[in-house]
C-alpha cells in the first residue's frame, strides 16, 4: 500500500496558519514593552518557550537528534535570540504596522538563503517577483520615513536576515525530524543562554508590567516563539523553502489588522495600497517553478 506524499498545497495550509501566529508578534511587541525592556523580552519569551518545549519533548520521549547540534545551535541564535532582540529594538520607535510591511522583505531573503545554504534553484519569473516585492517593501519604508532611513528600519532589516537564515536552517532539519521537535530542540539548546540573559536583565527589564503587557510575553513565548514554528518548519519542508516563504508577504495584512484592532494605530490608504500589491506579488509568485 503506497503512502500518501504530503502536496505542496499542504505545506502552503501549514505555512499560512504560521504566518497568522506570527502576524502578531509585532503588535504584541509594543504591547509587551509597555512593562519589558527589549533585552528581558528577547531572554523571558526564551525562557517560556523553552519551557514548552521541554515539556513536550519530555512527555512524547523524544531522543536527542544525533549530529544536529550545529545547525539547531545556529538556527537558535537567529530566531530565539536575533529576531526577537532587533524586532524589539525597532519597534521602540517604529509602528506595529510600518514594521509588519517592512518585513515584507523576509520572503526574498528566505529564497536567497535557500539557495546558498539549500541549493534551491528558483525560475527567472519567481526572482522577478521576489525583488519587485522587496521594491515595493523599500518604497513604502522610504515614503513613510521621508525617504530619510530610519535607525529603526536598520534594526528590521537586521531582524529579518536573522530570522530568513533562521528558517532555512530550521527548514532543512524539519526534513528528518518534525517541524514541532526543530524549534523543540533549538530552544531547549539555547535555554542555558535564555536563563541568564533573564536573569541579568530582570532588575532593570521589568517595570511594573500589566495584565496587557504579561499576556503580551506570553503570546511571545508560547505562539510566536513556539506555535507559530511547529506550522512554519512543516510548512516549509513539505511545500518548499522559496514557494512557501512567498505566504510570508501575507503577514503584512495580519499586522496592519491587528495594529488597528489592538494598539488603534492608523492605516492610511497609502499603507493598504502597498500590501494590496504587495499581495498581487506573492499571488504571480506561487506560481513560478522552483527546482
Amino acid at each position: 500500500m503506497k503512502s500518501a506524499i504530503p502536496s505542496p498545497a499542504l505545506g502552503l495550509v501549514l505555512g499560512a496558519i504560521g504566518v497568522t501566529i506570527f502576524g502578531l508578534t509585532l503588535p504584541m511587541t509594543r504591547i509587551a514593552l509597555d512593562g519589558f525592556s527589549p533585552l528581558f523580552i528577547t531572554f523571558g519569551r526564551a525562557v517560556i518557550a523553552s519551557a514548552a518545549a521541554g515539556t513536550a519533548l519530555l512527555v512524547l520521549g523524544k531522543r536527542w537528534p544525533r549530529g544536529a547540534f550545529p545547525a539547531l545551535f545556529l538556527a537558535g541564535i537567529c530566531l530565539v535570540f536575533g529576531f526577537p532582540i532587533f524586532s524589539s529594538i525597532a519597534m521602540q520607535s517604529l509602528p506595529a504596522a510600518h514594521g509588519g510591511v517592512v518585513l515584507g522583505l523576509l520572503p526574498l531573503l528566505t529564497s536567497i538563503f535557500a539557495v546558498i545554504v539549500d541549493g534551491e534553484r528558483p525560475s527567472p519569473l519567481f526572482w522577478l517577483c521576489g525583488v519587485a516585492g522587496a521594491a515595493l517593501v523599500v518604497a513604502f519604508s522610504a515614503r513613510q520615513s521621508f525617504f530619510h532611513l530610519e535607525v529603526g528600519d536598520l534594526w528590521l532589516l537586521a531582524s529579518a536576515i536573522s530570522a530568513s537564515l533562521g528558517y532555512v536552517l530550521s527548514a532543512r532539519l524539519a526534513r528528518r525530524l518534525s517541524g514541532w521537535e526543530v524549534i523543540s530542540w533549538a530552544l531547549v539548546v539555547m535555554l542555558p543562554l535564555s536563563l541568564i540573559g533573564a536573569a541579568l536583565t530582570y532588575s532593570s527589564g521589568v517595570t511594573a508590567p500589566g495584565h496587557a503587557a504579561i499576556g503580551a510575553l506570553l503570546y511571545h513565548g508560547l505562539l510566536s516563539m513556539f506555535g507559530g514554528f511547529i506550522f512554519w518548519n512543516a510548512g516549509l519542508a513539505i511545500g518548499g523553502i522559496s514557494r512557501v516563504a512567498q505566504i510570508q508577504l501575507m503577514q503584512t495584512f495580519v499586522t496592519l489588522l491587528f495594529s488597528t484592532i489592538l494598539l488603534g494605530e492608523h492605516i492610511g490608504i497609502e499603507t493598504i495600497i502597498f500590501a494590496i500589491a504587495v499581495a498581487f506579488v506573492v499571488w504571480l509568485g506561487r506560481k513560478a517553478r522552483i527546482s
